[in-house]
């Protein structure tokens, strides 16, 4: 059983990670015919939900032993529901169309049917369809190490070429720790407490200059807490301050000219509550989380090792 569920999950983990490869490349022909606040608007719900994705999955339970041994490899599917509102957004014609023409265009979760609209002269100018998401998926394998006085290090890391497109390149790298509050308090506690950081990035593609096309940052603070109610099951929960910063290069010919644009999204912050349940055995680990943020989201993921 152990064993199927392992298996079953790195076939989840492999099948969402190859799978980016060449829907970022449809991406980046879609992209081509913005520039400036149409691809901020365009792009919008991808960025917030690569950040609240990287935000979650980053904890399973608030008991850390006081010295180790400690490792732990787990593996997470983390994905992000997106709604009504983040499907289209206010598009305007770009520069060189006439007359100028405002519409409700398709972001990238929009419609995958692209909006028309007419010009002067008979001409034409067209806002791209979207890839019809209801939500959104990353897989990333994380190591959990310690413990040293009541402190663990929690590290991801990910690096693959998964295509010949510019946007196959993905790198994942992430650092953080947490540290039990409840060893200060002895047993008065009825639970566990703990108490961490996570730093992380996601780089997704490469253009032929070596640019980074999609470069998104997450940053998490926060608490969390645990008790095992029966054998084996172990409930958790924690709230966090999260926030997450996107930025992306990519060529545009919305011109005359095929022009390098550079979208910088600004850092945004929110509040994260997060309510889990974590199966709980000496060398096998399962759990499954709900996630409330700026997007709801939920995570699943396994985990093999020792110690915790």
């Amino acid at each position: 059983m152990v064993l199927r569920a392992g298996v079953l999950m790195l076939a989840a983990f492999a099948f969402t990670l190859f799978s980016a490869a060449p829907a970022a490349a449809q991406l980046g022909d879609q992209l081509s015919a913005y520039s400036g606040a149409n691809a901020e608007g365009y792009l919008g719900p991808l960025a917030d939900a690569l950040g609240t994705s990287l935000n979650t999955g980053i904890f399973r339970t608030a008991h850390i032993p006081r010295m180790g041994p400690l490792a732990r490899l787990e593996i997470q599917i983390m994905g992000v529901f997106f709604s009504d509102d983040d499907r289209t957004f206010n598009a305007v014609t770009e520069a060189g169309f006439s007359p100028e023409q405002r519409v409700s265009a398709p972001t990238v979760v929009g419609s995958g049917t692209a909006v028309t609209v007419e010009g002067d002269g008979g001409t034409k100018f067209s806002f791209p369809g979207g890839f019809d998401l209801n939500s959104f998926a990353l897989a990333v394998p994380q190591l959990r190490i310690g413990a040293v006085m009541g402190t663990e290090l929690v590290v991801r890391y990910f690096a693959a070429n998964v295509g010949d497109d510019d946007l196959g390149k993905i790198n994942l790298f992430g650092i953080g720790a947490r540290h039990s509050i409840s060893q200060h308090f002895g047993p008065v506690l009825p639970v566990d407490v703990a108490a961490g950081f996570f730093w992380q990035q996601l780089k997704l593609g490469e253009d032929d200059q070596g640019n980074d096309i999609i470069v998104s940052s997450a940053l998490s603070f926060g608490v969390q807490a645990s008790t095992e109610i029966v054998r084996f099951i172990v409930p958790y929960g924690g709230l966090s301050y999260d926030t997450h910063s996107t930025e992306v290069t990519y060529e545009s010919d919305a011109s005359d000219s095929e022009d390098t644009v550079n979208l910088d999204f600004e850092k945004k912050g929110t509040m994260h509550l997060t309510l889990g349940v974590m199966f709980d055995l000496p060398v096998f680990k399962a759990f499954a989380e709900y996630n409330v943020a700026s997007q709801n989201s939920v995570a699943f993921g396994i985990g093999f090792g020792f110690g915790g």
